[in-house]
């Protein structure tokens, strides 16, 4: 990968990875060294050790990585050095001269590879059936210790201190007024990007939302109860990454990085429960291009940190709530649905849209779903219409 350090400067990055490392990825996959799986139980443990397999074996001998990295060298990629952090971006400025900049984030397990199928409709959507008046210039970074943005070099990459660079990235591209988007880790980061810098941002589309419930929240629905059922079965047996990566990263770090089919497995498995449909929601190529970049960069351990720096400084639920105007796309098959009301309570919510189909990985399941809501959002937002709320804590 070429790069070059210690520049504030903005810096062309063009993905070309050595042959000998994917040359190596082939011959780990081939010596993989495969546990046992008691008969009958499919992924009642974890992810099926037959699905894996047929995967592995796919990715061994029928996945071409060199046709994606040809794809995502087409966008444009860039690094940038901001708080002592290399940080690789793609930039696609759209052809319309007053299109709205959207810096827009991925989360874990995701990467900037979760976006490849919107960035055509959000930068020319001309050309996508849509109304050229809703194209976007779109910045789409890698997270500090994700992918090209990886590893990272010291401790306190939380989500503040992401958003902080962004804040910073954005200035530097010369854009001091801008919209924010953001699932899962990417959701966090762009609120918090509208509470750190609240004057260029002006609103952030999210879909995932975190919702702090009252210890005494009154009155249920019958779709609010249903979704602090589905949160509570989630924290009881579904987060258990979680808890791992928030407390042993390094730990895990050894297995992921040296077993491809470690980190294939690892990754997979949150593809196959987080999605509306399972693993046929998501293309099968876009999906392995997802984990060869976190194989290649070796980021399995320091993309983990962001749970474990961000749980320490206390970060995940902020305090102060955001006066930004904030849309919200709930897809059904999110891993934890967001309850409206408990949402007003911490943020200037201006549009909320409740999908019949889609899960965790939108852009991937869904681009068309997530495209049009984003587009729809922004849209008065560029006329004015909506406004900054003052700012609350919450106790």
């Amino acid at each position: 990968m070429e790069n070059h350090t210690g520049s504030s400067e903005v810096r062309p990055f063009r993905i070309n990875v050595p042959q000998a490392g994917l040359d190596d990825l082939r011959d780990r996959l081939a010596r993989t060294r495969w546990p046992d799986q008691l008969p009958g139980t499919g992924w009642e443990y974890g992810i099926g050790a037959e699905y894996v397999k047929e995967l592995a074996g796919y990715w061994r001998t029928g996945y071409d990585w060199r046709v994606h990295e040809r794809r995502l060298n087409e966008f444009g990629g860039f690094t940038t050095t901001i708080d002592g952090q290399d940080i690789h971006f793609l930039h696609v400025r759209s052809a319309q001269p007053d299109a709205l900049p959207l810096i827009i984030t991925h989360g874990w397990p995701g990467s900037i590879v979760e976006f490849v199928n919107v960035i055509g409709p959000l930068t020319d959507p001309g050309a996508h059936g849509g109304d050229p008046a809703d194209a976007f210039h779109l910045v789409v970074p890698s997270i500090p210790g994700y992918g090209f943005s990886g590893p990272t070099h010291d401790r306190g990459w939380d989500v503040r201190r992401v958003a902080r660079a962004w804040a910073e990235l954005m200035q530097r591209l010369g854009y001091d007024r801008y919209g924010a988007q953001g699932g899962d880790w990417g959701s966090a980061i762009s609120r918090q990007l509208g509470v750190t810098a609240p004057r260029q941002v002006i609103g952030v589309h999210l879909n995932m939302l975190s919702t702090r419930v009252p210890d005494d929240p009154g009155e249920l629905t019958e779709t609010d109860t249903r979704r602090l059922q589905i949160a509570r079965r989630f924290r009881t047996e579904g987060s258990g990454y979680s808890a791992i990566q928030s407390t042993r990263p390094q730990t895990l770090a050894y297995g992921l990085t040296d077993s491809p089919a470690g980190q294939l497995a690892w990754i997979t498995e949150k593809f196959g429960e987080w999605t509306d449909g399972g693993l046929p929601a998501v293309d099968r190529d876009q999906l392995l291009t997802n984990v060869t970049l976190y194989w290649l960069t070796g980021t399995a351990g320091s993309s983990a940190r962001l749970y474990y720096e961000t749980g320490r400084a206390r970060s995940w639920n902020p305090s102060a709530s955001s006066a930004v105007p904030t849309g919200v796309a709930v897809f059904p098959r999110e891993i934890v649905p967001p309850i409206r009301r408990f949402a007003e309570l911490a943020d200037n919510i201006v549009h909320w849209t409740e999908f019949d189909r889609g899960g965790h990985f939108a852009a991937m399941e869904v681009p068309d779903l997530l495209v049009g809501d984003v587009r729809e959002f922004f849209r008065p937002l560029r006329a004015g219409l909506f406004r900054l709320v003052e700012p609350v804590h919450l106790d």
